[in-house]
């Protein structure tokens, strides 16, 4: 697994833009310059995801999941980075399960969407008109409350993890530093903060 990590932190450091050249981009700049925005600290870190996910979930459209993160973390305070790398959770392999999820679930609240509709027009590689179509019938509400129910759950549960899971992190590098400092000491206790 940490090779795996390791390859990934390499491919991003060679492949992603640095904040200082998007500085010089005309759209990208005015973000660029908020540095809180691309730090990552215990509270822009949850933040992004939480944006991520339910920006995500919720658009589904690709380029414009990651501009819609971008632009919602400027408010929040959110890491930008993080946004941008949470909604590719919505990808080829997992948008129809969070439609068809999403259509269930409205289905379930007494709005009328017709499933089998949706996964025949998936099937056969429908036309934008087509789809156009359907989206305008009764099934848009079913599908756009189930949308909005699943991306704040996944939004709420994904800031919940990142803010525990960077609260272990920091505790497991302060116990790491003081077992060095007690090593370091020889064996004596170290002093308290």
């Amino acid at each position: 697994m940490t090779d795996l990590t390791s390859r990934i932190v390499r491919w991003s450091k060679r492949n992603m833009p640095r904040r200082e050249d998007l500085e010089h981009n005309r759209w990208v700049g005015p973000f660029a310059r908020r540095q809180e925005l691309w730090r990552f600290t215990r509270r822009s870190v949850p933040r992004g995801v939480a944006v991520g996910l339910l920006v995500g979930i919720f658009a589904l459209i690709p380029g414009i999941q990651i501009i819609g993160a971008a632009l919602m973390c400027v408010p929040v305070r959110g890491n930008i980075p993080i946004a941008a790398l949470m909604t590719f959770l919505s990808n080829p392999a997992t948008t129809p399960l969070i439609l068809a999820a999403s259509i269930w679930l409205g289905n379930k609240l007494g709005y009328h969407a017709d499933v089998d509709t949706f996964y025949g027009l998936y099937e056969r590689g429908a036309s934008l008109g087509d789809w156009a179509g359907w989206l305008l019938s009764d099934a848009a509400p079913a599908m756009l409350i189930g949308l909005f129910i699943i991306s704040t759950i996944s939004a709420a549960i994904g800031y919940l993890i990142a803010s525990f899971g960077w609260t272990a992190w920091v505790r497991r590098k302060r116990r790491a530093a003081q077992e060095r400092l007690l090593r370091a000491r020889g064996g004596q206790e170290p002093l308290q903060p």
